[in-house]
């Protein structure tokens, strides 16, 4: 991966970012993935935002019926203007809060959102395919705390470019406490995105458990993992300057 992409996980890189930028909205918007959404979400869900940056998603889903919804990110600046630029939805909220340490009480939300952020911290990797020790013990935390604040039965929502050759096994583990299943939009290749969905509570199915069982062995399968698995058309690198489409893990 480029190093260009590094300073996508610098709090002070978005802290200038968002000092100029009004609004900008990772991969595509809120009603290319609803059809998808809406299966695995209710009206009344307890919703979570993680790093929500200044992107219009979370005023789509409020505006789609969708009240009870809480933002966060640890950009004060990026708060700070989001609150204001929609303070004619009063009943979202907007917290400043690093999603490495929520605040929140044990299954305090029905549903958590993921959409680029988790990708912005792997972009700390060691190479194409490899996991850095640093990215993979921030990816354990913050899953961590997303299963314990998701209430029984609730979803954790991932939205990412990351195919599930290289995603799903950082989310199929037993330990978090849920299921995975995965969805994919759009035509294949660089316009194909993926959805992975997580319900608390739920076990893991048989091919799941293998796969936890395959690359979870010990902590060194995650951080060297075996590239001659790695089909080969995986290894062309994008260099149209997106770091959402450079996350291959």
């Amino acid at each position: 991966m480029a190093k260009k992409n590094n300073h996508y996980k610098e709090k002070q890189y978005w802290d200038e970012r968002y000092e100029t930028e009004e609004s900008y909205d990772w991969f595509k918007g809120y009603d290319d993935f609803k059809s998808v959404l809406k299966k695995h979400m209710n009206t009344q869900d307890r919703i979570l935002m993680l790093g929500c940056g200044n992107s219009p998603f979370s005023e789509h889903l409020y505006k789609d019926g969708y009240r009870n919804i809480v933002n966060i990110d640890y950009s004060h600046i990026c708060i700070e203007k989001m609150e204001e630029k929609c303070k004619d939805l009063p009943e979202m909220k907007w917290l400043v809060m690093d999603i490495m340490d929520l605040k929140f009480g044990d299954g305090n939300f029905d549903l958590v959102i993921d959409k680029g952020t988790l990708d912005a911290i792997l972009t700390d990797q060691s190479g194409f395919g490899h996991l850095c020790e640093k990215a993979f013990d921030a990816i354990e935390v913050v899953l961590t705390n997303v299963s314990r604040v998701l209430a029984n039965g609730g979803r954790f929502v991932s939205i990412t470019f990351a195919q599930p050759l290289f995603r799903k096994k950082l989310y199929a583990r037993s330990f978090f406490g849920w299921n995975v299943q995965t969805f994919s939009i759009g035509e294949g290749g660089c316009l194909q995105y993926f959805v992975y969905v997580m319900e608390k509570g739920k076990r893991l199915s048989d091919s799941d458990k293998q796969l936890e069982s395959d690359n979870i062995k010990s902590r060194s399968d995650f951080l060297n993992p075996q590239i001659n698995d790695i089909p080969h058309e995986f290894y062309e690198e994008d260099t149209n300057g997106d770091f959402l489409s450079n996350i291959q893990i």
